[in-house]
């Protein structure tokens, strides 16, 4: 069900994509924004990974210097099948964790150094699951897919309310013109609500990744429980909304409460919390 629904929302992103650039400048507009926007991430998937962990002035760790940290992670690649990413560490006190990377073989796990100061080992590997998951899943792949089309809608919505000011005064120029004002303004929003309707899809997916990784969901009902607990005093000094959707809970903390459920780019943490207790009697009559 969530394949299916993630497939939906990437075919409306499409959709809508195509919609605006044929109202800016038909056929050839539409190539030639959408020609700029794979440009674009073009650079944004190959290297975002090494932008995202330059930008929180992440710290590569490895068996010797964080032995705990790296048996973890080395234990749940054995698990899943997956190559030993890079792991970092990020000098900030507020817990939380991100995975990056655009496959498994070129994949990084980044924990703050807070997250490690208040879990426990067991709070750790579901954490730690959770991120692997994302990996595994191609998650980052898909988030970049659903990057470039958001990225281009809003492309060629600058290009639409050019248009709209720069058009002629007859009646007819004037209808186009109100017509593309609007897509200008409507499509980005809907483009944003299902980029973001995407994560949190991938998000369930992950958590449910993680209790079968681990077969104890519990240990990641307990890690969010405290992540959240502290997420609602404090956020991520860097924290910016680019790779806000990346991290296990929205690094702004509880600055996003005030904002529309809509716009979340994380499932509340009650409802994640109910799913994985979901899973857990699952697995007991199993």
């Amino acid at each position: 069900m969530e394949k299916l629904k993630t497939a939906l929302l990437m075919s409306a992103l499409v959709m809508i994509f195509m919609f605006v650039g044929n109202a800016v400048g038909g056929r050839s507009g539409m190539i030639i924004a959408f020609c700029a926007a794979c440009a674009m991430n073009f650079f944004s998937y190959f290297f975002s990974d090494k932008l995202v962990l330059k930008h929180y002035r992440a710290v590569p760790v490895n068996e010797d210097s964080e032995p705990m940290l790296y048996d973890i992670v080395d234990r749940l690649c054995a698990k899943a099948n997956l190559p030993i990413p890079q792991i970092y560490i990020i000098d900030e006190e507020v817990p939380n964790a991100f995975a990056t990377g655009r496959n498994p073989n070129h994949a990084a796990v980044a924990v703050t150094r807070g997250l490690l100061n208040l879990m426990n080992p067991q709070e750790i590997e579901g954490v730690l699951a959770h991120e692997l998951s994302h990996v595994n899943h191609y998650d980052i792949l898909i988030g970049s897919v659903a990057a470039m089309f958001a990225g281009a809608i809003a492309l060629l919505a600058n290009f639409a309310q050019f248009s709209a000011m720069v058009g002629g005064g007859n009646s007819n120029n004037r209808s186009n013109g109100i017509f593309m004002l609007i897509a200008a303004i409507v499509m980005p929003l809907a483009a944003s609500i299902i980029q973001m309707s995407i994560s949190r899809t991938r998000e369930y997916k992950a958590d449910a990744g993680a209790a079968a990784l681990t077969s104890h969901p519990q240990w990641l009902i307990s890690a969010l429980k405290k992540l959240d607990a502290y997420s609602q005093n404090y956020r991520m000094r860097s924290a910016d909304t680019a790779s806000a959707h990346m991290f296990i809970v929205n690094p702004f903390g509880g600055a996003a409460s005030s904002l529309s459920r809509l716009f979340r780019t994380h499932p509340s943490t009650a409802d994640r919390i109910a799913r994985l207790e979901q899973i857990g009697r699952d697995m007991r009559l199993s």
